[in-house]
């Protein structure tokens, strides 16, 4: 196991690899963190995904634009494929199926993938739609899989605005769907204006949200199930 100096040294490497968008030294801290035996979990959270966090900021600040933050996502998955191998499932105690996919005109699904890599992790079902995805696609896949989640990502203003129309679609043939927004043009006040259940800030928030979620969901099922007894 590693000692504590050697495994902070690791993850700073690893942060640090992904903010320089440096693939190489990120592989070469993944690989570092594998011979330590260092949690895999811990590796991509506290490391790779502290890193995007931070790229998240950058971009946010308008000191990182577009072609920044996809050779920084170069760099996180990089170390992403060496680590994914020694992952552990965590047992966060609630399971459920998810939705997830970057809302019709946007591409950019980094975003998206770090909170699809974040929920994989944890033991939940995914339904990765992709990017670019249209609006109706997200109230079909819903239906089809009856997932308890939907979650719609957006980097655009422009493409932002479909957002409402798939939350209302969706609540019309299932109330009970639970749906989080994020990305960078969204907040808590679009997220309670549009009728979302949640708001994800960064990836590490939209898994705390998503548990919060599918845990009052489930406890709702159960209320309604015991009455019908």
């Amino acid at each position: 196991m590693a000692d504590e100096a050697k495994k902070k040294e690791i993850l700073e490497k690893l942060k640090n690899s992904v903010i320089q968008y440096d693939e190489d030294t990120c592989k070469e801290a993944a690989n570092e963190a594998v011979e330590a035996g260092m949690d895999g979990n811990e590796a991509i959270f506290d490391g790779l995904v502290a890193g995007m966090e931070e790229v998240g900021r950058l971009f946010e600040a308008q000191e990182y634009f577009v072609p920044e933050i996809l050779m920084c996502a170069d760099a996180l998955y990089a170390g992403l494929d060496i680590l994914k191998p020694h992952c552990r499932q965590m047992d966060l105690g609630v399971k459920g199926a998810v939705v997830i996919g970057t809302v019709e005109g946007d591409v950019h699904d980094i975003g998206k993938n770090l909170v699809k890599m974040m929920f994989d992790v944890s033991g939940f079902t995914i339904y990765d739609l992709g990017r670019d995805v249209p609006l109706d696609k997200f109230v079909e896949e819903q239906l089809k899989t009856d997932s308890e989640l939907v979650c719609l990502s957006a980097m655009m203003t422009t493409s932002m605005v479909g957002m409402p129309k798939v939350i209302e679609k969706i609540k019309a043939k299932n109330p009970d769907c639970m749906i989080m927004i994020g990305g960078a043009p969204t907040s808590k006040e679009l997220a309670d204006k549009w009728g979302a259940d949640g708001y994800a800030e960064d990836a590490s928030n939209a898994l705390k949200e998503a548990i919060k979620m599918v845990s009052f969901l489930k406890k709702l099922r159960d209320e309604k199930a015991s009455k019908q007894k």
